[in-house]
């Protein structure tokens, strides 16, 4: 049984915040379940309460700007080295190195929603890579994975490390339970998960489907909002860490490593679910996309899809990021005398586009919930024809409401390129392209 959590961390008290979490971005979090499990003014005592193990976790390097550190002091049952070791586990469904993948065409792709599963599948084991770039070994780029599980995991753990995870539920709850605390993240909201941090995935509805963003490089932070001013977008005050929770288990438990695409397993005699207290900064949290800030125009014009940033990992080049994710909620149109809907554009970055819920403002058809598209680098995109037809004669002395939906993106600077499977699956729509052939031709030299 999990301990009740105690923590001195006072601002996770308000009203507001959901019971069990912490309030805020990569906050300086200290929080233990068992009380005095925190050592006072030091992290490595010479023996530490309880008689627990302190162990440093660090997400960045040891000499990063301070602005940019992240890492935690954990102290637990037993250190993360107390397991047997590792064979691998065979896999053909995951990608790391996307220099091995078969040439990328520009054709714009787009596929149909993963079938759930019919054989008994977990979250580790309903992992399938569609896209990416870069690689895990050189962290640099990112991998795109969607999930199809019908199976809570059972004494099986899991960690990655490859890179952090950004998890976007489509269909069906999630409960993590991670060794610092636990998520409950549904449709709607996000999690991340960092590099390392171990963790195990039961599903309260039975079944779950959503997408995966695996991050090799930078860690996502918040973006900066320049003339946007000091507010709007994703408010940090809505970022929820959870508090400490332990469990004190012995047996035969099986704990999954991925590491340079290939998984791993290893016996493990306890649960890794063992840290009784911890502080620090690298940390996972959830975040509800509903309470997303959205700006846009009261004038004229569609604003750049820059405006819709939720969280951004940065490159070495500023302004230019390796991770852009970015979402498209219900939201007030109220542009007079505009082409409301996204415009048709060329893009130097690449975008991987998702659909949570509803429909999709810029596509009247094809683009279902947990379906999936890809526009990469200078691919030609934009509305379907009936979208198109319909906007450019719709009343625009008015706002209109874009409700009842939730799509994002997962946009990078350099190509996002699919795998072997994304490439010849059944999902993958084969007339897509045939969205674009009903446009007309209106041209007219005559009348302007």
């Amino acid at each position: 049984m999990d301990t009740p959590t105690r923590t001195p961390n006072t601002a996770s008290s308000r009203l507001e915040i959901e019971p069990g979490y912490q309030s805020g971005f990569a906050n300086e979090f200290a929080t233990e379940a068992l009380p005095g499990a925190l050592p006072e003014g030091r992290n490595s005592p010479q023996r530490a309460a309880y008689g627990l193990y302190a162990e440093q976790l660090s997400g960045t390097a040891f000499t990063a700007p301070r602005g940019h550190n992240r890492r935690s002091w954990l102290y637990r049952i037993r250190p993360a080295a107390v397991h047997m070791p590792f064979t691998q586990l065979p896999s053909d469904r995951l990608v790391a190195n996307f220099a091995e993948v078969p040439p990328t065409p520009p054709n714009q792709l787009r596929w149909d929603a993963l079938p759930m599963p019919t054989a008994p599948t977990d979250f580790v084991d309903g992992w399938l890579t569609m896209a990416g770039n870069g690689s895990a070994e050189g962290m640099n780029g990112c991998a795109i994975h969607l999930y199809a599980a019908n199976r809570s995991m059972k004494d099986r753990f899991f960690y990655s490390a490859d890179g952090e995870l950004l998890i976007v539920p489509q269909e069906g709850r999630l409960h993590i339970a991670t060794e610092m605390g636990q998520l409950d993240v549904e449709p709607f909201e996000i999690a991340v998960i960092p590099r390392g941090v171990r963790f195990a995935v039961s599903l309260p509805d039975g079944t779950a489907r959503g997408y995966i963003c695996e991050n090799f490089g930078a860690l996502l932070r918040l973006p900066d909002l320049g003339p946007i001013g000091s507010n709007g977008l994703a408010n940090p005050r809505d970022f929820l860490t959870p508090h400490a929770a332990y469990e004190d288990r012995e047996g035969d438990f099986e704990l999954v490593a991925k590491m340079n695409g290939n998984l791993w397993r290893a016996d493990i005699g306890h649960s890794p679910r063992d840290v009784v207290a911890w502080h620090g900064n690298y940390a996972p949290y959830k975040y509800d996309l509903r309470r997303f800030n959205t700006i846009g125009s009261i004038s004229f014009d569609h604003p750049d899809p820059s405006i819709f940033l939720v969280l951004q990992s940065q490159s070495d080049t500023p302004g230019v990021d390796t991770i852009d994710f970015v979402i498209f909620p219900p939201r007030w149109l109220a542009a007079e005398d505009t082409f409301r809907p996204p415009w048709f554009h060329r893009n130097v970055a690449s975008e991987f586009m998702g659909l949570v819920h509803g429909v999709y403002d810029a596509k009247a058809e094809g683009f279902v919930p947990g379906g999936a598209s890809l526009h990469n680098c200078m691919s030609g995109h934009g509305p379907d024809a009936d979208t198109f037809e319909k906007a450019s004669h719709s009343d625009t002395s008015t706002p209109k409401k874009v409700g009842d939906t939730m799509a994002f993106m997962f946009e990078t600077r350099t190509l996002i390129k699919p795998t072997r499977f994304a490439l010849e699956t059944a999902q993958l729509q084969a007339h897509y392209y045939e969205c674009w052939q009903g446009l007309k031709k209106h041209f007219n030299p005559e009348q302007r």
